[in-house]
């Protein structure tokens, strides 16, 4: 019985870290981490993700700080009306997911 508890402790801690270890950055700190050279410019990784999917359209992008790694997060409906999801790495440009979203 005490491992069960335990278990189901350790679940609800796990999700509750992964939860808090990402982070969303408003726009004042991505320009601040744009202007200091950290992170790439925002246009430059969105032309990257739209030519992967020509003609598909952009709708959401947000910066996010995940495990101290700066991730651009971008949301495309491709021409065929799917919904794409890719995670593009801030401060290298490397493309890191790409799922159905």
């Amino acid at each position: 019985m005490k491992v069960c508890s335990f278990s189901r402790m350790a679940l609800v801690l796990l999700a509750f870290c992964s939860v808090v270890m990402a982070r969303d950055l408003d726009q004042d700190e991505a320009l601040r981490l744009r202007q200091q050279g950290v992170i790439l410019p925002l246009e430059q990784l969105l032309k990257q993700a739209m030519d992967r999917y020509p003609g598909s359209k952009l709708l959401e992008a947000e910066l996010e700080e995940k495990h101290d790694v700066y991730i651009y997060e971008v949301e495309l409906l491709t021409t065929e009306g799917v919904v794409r999801e890719l995670d593009v790495d801030a401060t290298t440009g490397q493309l890191l997911k790409d799922k159905e979203d």
